[in-house]
């Protein structure tokens, strides 16, 4: 169960570095073009990392014990510009990996319940966890191909957990605070 944690704990850095990039690639696009009309499942750059955002509050909250809060969903969901979303996804993306970081191998396989308002959801810990990683994957995914539709390179999202890929990421680990010492632990 140790080698789950550190896994998880990966992938919950992974998530971090993944959004900055993806944030900062963002920040290259024309005027308009966060908000612009495209042809995707949430129809624009800025309404897919809302929903991103959105989800993560849901389920960070979940993780940690916390009732269902409409209100910061409802924000999170209508996030207006680009600034204000990735300073919000950072602080979601620091509340996960400080949720994961104090996980117990007991703790993986607790019952979760999750107030989705009109009822209450129960799954597993690490279920939960494993489908908002997904979650995250598949929607940054997509905004991924929204960026080269728009003319903005794409980030590199794929490397980042083996320590080959360690020169790859040295300049987002310095501008997140990380060592590899901190990434590569057991």
């Amino acid at each position: 169960m140790t080698e789950m944690l550190r896994m998880l704990r990966k992938l919950a850095q992974m998530n971090r570095l993944a959004n900055a990039r993806l944030h900062r690639a963002c920040a290259a696009l024309p005027p308009g073009g966060y908000e612009a009309p495209r042809p995707s499942f949430f129809g624009s750059i800025r309404a897919t990392l809302n929903h991103v955002l959105l989800v993560d509050r849901f389920y960070i909250d979940a993780l940690a014990g916390r009732p269902l809060d409409e209100a910061a969903l409802a924000e999170a969901g209508d996030c207006p510009d680009l600034a204000r979303l990735a300073e919000w996804q950072a602080r979601e993306d620091d509340r996960l990996l400080a949720l994961v970081a104090a996980l117990t191998p007991e703790a993986l396989a607790e019952i979760v319940p999750v107030d989705r308002g009109s009822r209450m959801q129960h799954d597993r810990r690490d279920d939960l966890l494993s489908h908002l990683f997904q979650h995250q994957t598949h929607h940054r995914g997509q905004v991924h191909g929204l960026l080269s539709q728009a003319g903005v390179v794409p980030p590199q999202l794929d490397e980042f957990i083996v320590g080959d890929d360690a020169a790859a990421r040295a300049e987002d680990m310095a501008r997140l605070g990380w060592t590899e010492d901190q990434l590569m632990r057991p």
